[in-house]
């Protein structure tokens, strides 16, 4: 397969960067992720990280070279993220945990594959038309839609998260992919100061290499000295041969089965913790906290 893929994000008029982003490929797959740490926790940076580490090592370790279930694995891994946070909570014994939002693609054969949570967002465009972007977990978003309705109430507070003390409400969904389709993945930051419209527009007519650094500096002047962190991964998909990245690293450039932009010093490690039985454990234990404190409150 082939596609290029360019990567940004900057700090804007925060003391620090909370976002992260990273991609990892095979010579037949590729995964691309991007997790916004949430503001008013402790140590977003560090939740937006793991989640980050705790994806790309499950990854790492079952995309071989594919991975089987694209819906699936990145549903479990997204679960996986979430207990590695709690976990991480558990053992600093924190009053109140870090949280973060994340969005994370599998692109393989000729189909994307996508699972979100919270309001970081996936955009595909097409033909120079928008053929779809993630609906946020927001009550914004969800009154929007008609799903909800609320008289009195923040209605951008996000309602799911990872790191939060419940289970973490998640959407996943996938399309084929044609010749010259973009996805964009990016952080609040970005579409909180932009349009649709505009994001669309610039991704549309001119390479990602290009349209990135752009969407990030039209994000930050327009968000002013107050700007958020804005992060964007973008990718386009060409043709089902050779991969290849803007950068010209093409597939024979791998060392071994496995290569990554998402820099940890405990990749390695984390991906031998993470298994299958770890994941199932991590459900089953989110599952009887919910169940104790619902029993609880009855």
């Amino acid at each position: 397969m082939k596609f290029s893929v360019f990567q940004l994000s900057r700090i804007g008029g925060r003391g620090k960067n909370e976002d992260r982003m990273g991609y990892c490929y095979t010579r037949e797959s590729g995964l691309f992720v991007l997790a916004d740490g949430m503001g008013g926790h402790p140590e977003g940076e560090v939740a937006s990280q793991l989640a980050l580490e705790t994806v790309s090592a499950l990854y790492q370790r079952q995309a071989r070279p594919i991975i089987q279930d694209p819906a699936e694995f990145l549903a479990r891994a997204l679960m996986a993220a979430h207990q590695q946070i709690v976990r991480y909570a558990t053992a600093k014994g924190m009053l109140d945990t870090p949280r973060t939002t994340l969005v994370a693609a599998i692109l393989q054969g000729t189909e994307a594959t996508w699972v979100h949570c919270g309001d970081s967002r996936l955009y595909v465009v097409r033909d120079g038309q928008l053929l779809m972007r993630t609906r946020d977990h927001s009550y914004l978003e969800q009154q929007n839609a008609g799903v909800i309705k609320f008289d009195h109430v923040n209605r951008n507070i996000l309602f799911t998260c990872l790191g939060s003390p419940i289970k973490p409400v998640f959407d996943k969904a996938s399309v084929p992919l044609m010749l010259g389709d973009k996805l964009l993945l990016c952080s609040d930051g970005l579409w909180g100061t932009l349009s649709d419209e505009e994001i669309v527009q610039r991704l549309a007519g001119k390479s990602v290499s290009q349209a990135v650094p752009e969407l990030v500096e039209s994000a930050l002047r327009a968000g002013g000295e107050r700007c958020d962190n804005v992060t964007v991964l973008a990718m386009e998909w060409e043709t089902p041969d050779v991969f290849a990245v803007t950068q010209n690293m093409a597939i024979d450039t791998i060392a071994g089965d496995f290569a990554s932009t998402i820099q940890s010093g405990h990749t390695e490690s984390m991906a031998d913790d993470l298994d299958e039985d770890m994941i199932e454990r991590s459900i089953a234990e989110i599952n009887e906290a919910i169940r104790r404190t619902a029993a609880k409150k009855s």
